[in-house]
């Protein structure tokens, strides 16, 4: 699946104001953004992109002096375009994330190796750091995991580590779902199964965890789905929305599927949030 990447470029723009667009593009199925020194760069699916609607998004953002160039990114050049982006990362001080093309660091705790293929998901958006930071906080010891919106897979296979029993990664795009396979083989992980698909493909068994790192919208459709399978007492961690107006959005939503909203994270404005069931 071929994806084009947008270059927006401003002569001013304040931190809130580039939040605000970014929400916006990311409700036109805009799926990552990279920080530029001018701007940001935008990346979605080739398919699902009408430059009529950015233009539209943009105009509601007249105040802003915004130039863009598109460029379609094909598969045989998306691994050259991510090692040029890609350093490796470290969340917590005990989780180290990189590349294939990155000499192992054994001194740390967890150590995660990432070839994204086309998919999104290497820790170093705002919204997987903080997911990182809840799976690094939280006992995963014999627990089932599911794993929505998975891209590459990062979020299961650091559940996997951290002692999960079994971990379910589901994801609509096909590109995802192949890499998050071939990531779990990477990192030794025997115990993930990737599906393809949405909440429809969603086993019917009972979970222990449940992570969905994906937008507010997809969230909101899909929190009745991730309730349905959450064992009483289970935790559900939700990132990939902002906090103003979205967690109160998620908030209210989940209290009618038995969901107590527990705590957040906030890193720029992008937000993290940790949900407990409870008994209805």
């Amino acid at each position: 699946m071929d994806y084009l990447k947008v270059s927006f470029a401003f002569g001013e723009i304040e931190e809130y104001q580039k939040d605000l667009l970014i929400a916006d593009l990311a409700e036109i199925d805009f799926e990552t953004f990279e920080d530029t020194d001018n701007g940001f760069d935008a990346f979605v699916q080739k398919d699902s992109f009408e430059e009529e609607k950015l233009q539209a998004v943009l105009a509601q953002h007249n105040e802003l002096a915004t130039r863009y160039e598109v460029e379609e990114i094909v598969t045989e050049n998306w691994n050259k375009e991510w090692e040029s982006n890609f350093s490796p990362l470290i969340i917590s001080d005990n989780c180290y994330v990189r590349a294939t093309f990155h000499e192992a660091q054994p001194q740390y705790q967890f150590e995660i190796v990432i070839d994204p293929k086309m998919s999104f998901g290497t820790g170093h958006h705002q919204t997987t750091t903080m997911m990182m930071q809840y799976i690094l906080e939280t006992n995963f010891e014999g627990t089932d995991v599911l794993d929505m919106g998975a891209g590459t897979a990062i979020l299961g296979i650091l559940a996997a580590k951290r002692g999960a029993k079994n971990i379910v990664a589901i994801d609509y795009d096909e590109v995802c779902y192949e890499s998050a396979t071939e990531n779990a083989k990477l990192n030794e992980v025997r115990n993930l199964v990737s599906l393809h698909g949405s909440k429809e493909v969603i086993p019917q068994q009972e979970f222990d965890v449940i992570l969905a790192n994906i937008n507010r919208n997809i969230l909101l459709d899909q929190i009745e789905s991730y309730a349905s399978v959450l064992k009483n007492g289970g935790y559900i961690f939700f990132s990939g929305f902002y906090e103003t107006p979205d967690l109160e959005m998620i908030q209210s939503h989940c209290e009618k599927f038995g969901l107590q909203y527990q705590n957040h994270k906030k890193i720029d404005n992008w937000v993290a949030a940790k949900f407990m069931k409870t008994e209805n």
